[in-house]
């Protein structure tokens, strides 16, 4: 499997919410379909997605409810439709303002379709769906039903009994939630059908799907509630430190992302079962994997929970070469990608290339310094993944056109006097690397400028909500697409 990193390839990365639909974020519907047709005609075969989780409201998919759950807000209505469990006249005037309640609520209404029009075997399927993932499932189920009676707060905010899972209680919340715990599992079910669907048609179609690991999960989770000595948490379940990084390219006063911190030690005496699991569920759903923040898998950044900024923190060490050398006895040589950006130490470096895992390099980030920059082409490696820029950065137009006369003629130089203007001069760049892969925003593809920014990283407002229109993907741009990954071998 590690061989499909070992190969020229072209990617594009597009998160499932960016597809065009006719609610307020993409899904798994006729869109996802037709994007990886248009990727098959262009040559492509790898779509990046981020990653598949339940998001809280802020709608980062960084920032889930869940290691192992999908997002219901992906799943296509009309697929319920076509499988009659969803009538087109299951609408409610109260939730019609609401588009993401509107989905809860139709949802909701699919479930109790199903229950009557579900065929005997439909029944089984969902059944067994249930057992098999029931190692995660019942407590996601439990924890969700949960936090919408406790009106979406925190599980560190639920009633003593219930936030230190005393036994009763739990019993009874079980016996009393039940037709929540239900619909929960029966949207798992879904999410799942659709997305392995989806999947088997990329493979027929010779696209892999390339998706992402968070390094951390949020402290409000399942995970944390549940498995509380995976983390490092007091005894009251608070946490100590939080996790970040260090001030770098994207803030000044780095980013305090309030995540919990790995018991290190817990894990290791367990043979890193919690990580293994976590990323069965991921090879489950995707071809590739990649792991952001790698380089906390060498040390992460540890900051004191009382502080605001990611400034007075420190670096701890964590044992990743005993996690990969078990997630590799688990499942053999698998295609990892090390998402080692931001403060690398020789340390990470070697972490990463004795598990022989290909780095990322950043286009944006080569440029204004030395010939030795290592995100410049002529110093890749073939073992690497190259991007024009990641969901985290500006757009190539976004980020090049606020750029002095003297800064823009000195990246023409270094990328040899391209042709090309913006952004394709970068496109180019990536695609004529030595990099086994290469993959390009679709913002770039349709020359977008700031205003198709996916993220920026230390906000909360206003990011995750791109969206492209199949207008943009003129036939100009596509035929420019397909020539340069013809004509760099890809």
């Amino acid at each position: 499997m590690a061989t499909l990193l070992e190969q020229r390839r072209a990617g594009v990365l597009l998160h499932i919410t960016s597809l065009p639909g006719n609610y307020a974020k993409g899904d798994m519907g006729e869109s996802a379909y037709h994007f990886i047709k248009f990727l098959q005609d262009s040559g492509i075969t790898v779509w990046q997605t981020l990653p598949l989780g339940v998001p809280h409201s802020d709608g980062s998919p960084y920032q889930c409810l869940s290691a192992h759950a999908g997002n219901p807000g992906l799943i296509s209505l009309n697929w319920l439709k076509e499988k009659g469990w969803l009538q087109t006249t299951n609408h409610c005037e109260h939730c019609e303002a609401d588009d993401n309640f509107t989905k809860k609520c139709l949802l909701t209404k699919s479930f109790y379709g199903f229950q009557t029009s579900a065929t005997v075997e439909e029944i089984e399927d969902f059944k067994q769906f249930c057992e098999n993932k029931a190692s995660w499932l019942d407590d996601f189920a439990l924890f969700m039903a949960l936090r919408t009676e406790f009106g979406s707060r925190c599980w560190s905010q639920w009633p003593e009994p219930l936030r230190q899972r005393r036994a009763k209680p739990i019993k009874d919340a079980k016996k009393r939630l039940k037709q929540f715990i239900e619909i929960v599992k029966f949207e798992q079910y879904i999410f799942f059908k659709q997305w392995l669907k989806l999947k088997e048609f990329a493979a027929e179609h010779e696209v892999l799907l390339l998706g992402d690991i968070p390094i951390f999960v949020s402290y409000d989770s399942v995970d944390v509630w549940v498995d509380r000595k995976v983390f490092k948490l007091n005894n009251e379940g608070n946490m100590p430190v939080v996790a970040g990084v260090p001030p770098d390219y994207f803030s000044k006063t780095g980013q305090r992302w309030g995540n919990p911190h790995y018991n290190w030690k817990h894990l290791q005496k367990t043979d890193f079962q919690w990580w293994i699991q976590r990323l069965k569920t991921q090879l489950e759903l995707f071809d590739i994997v990649r792991i952001d923040h790698f380089r906390g898998l060498e040390a992460a950044w540890e900051i004191p929970a009382t502080e605001k900024t990611a400034i007075n923190g420190q670096w701890v060490k964590a044992p990743g070469n005993e996690l990969l050398a078990a997630i590799q006895k688990a499942f053999g040589d698998i295609p990892l990608v090390a998402e080692d950006l931001g403060v690398i130490t020789k340390e990470v470096d070697k972490l990463r290339i004795d598990f022989n895992l290909p780095g990322m390099k950043i286009l944006q980030f080569a440029f204004g310094d030395t010939a030795k920059n290592p995100y410049l082409p002529h110093n890749y490696e073939n073992n690497s993944v190259v991007y024009t820029g990641t969901h985290d950065n500006d757009t190539t137009l976004g980020w090049y056109e606020p750029l002095s006369d003297n800064e823009k003629y000195n990246i023409y130089q270094l990328l040899g006097s391209p042709s090309q203007g913006m952004p394709w001069a970068l496109i180019q760049s990536a695609f004529a690397s030595v990099a086994n892969l290469a993959v390009i925003p679709l913002q770039d593809i349709l020359e977008q400028g700031s205003e198709g920014r996916m993220n920026v990283p230390g906000t909360t407002e206003g990011n995750w909500q791109w969206r492209f229109n199949w207008e943009q993907l003129t036939a100009e741009r596509v035929d420019k697409l397909t020539y340069l990954v013809k004509l760099f071998g890809r």
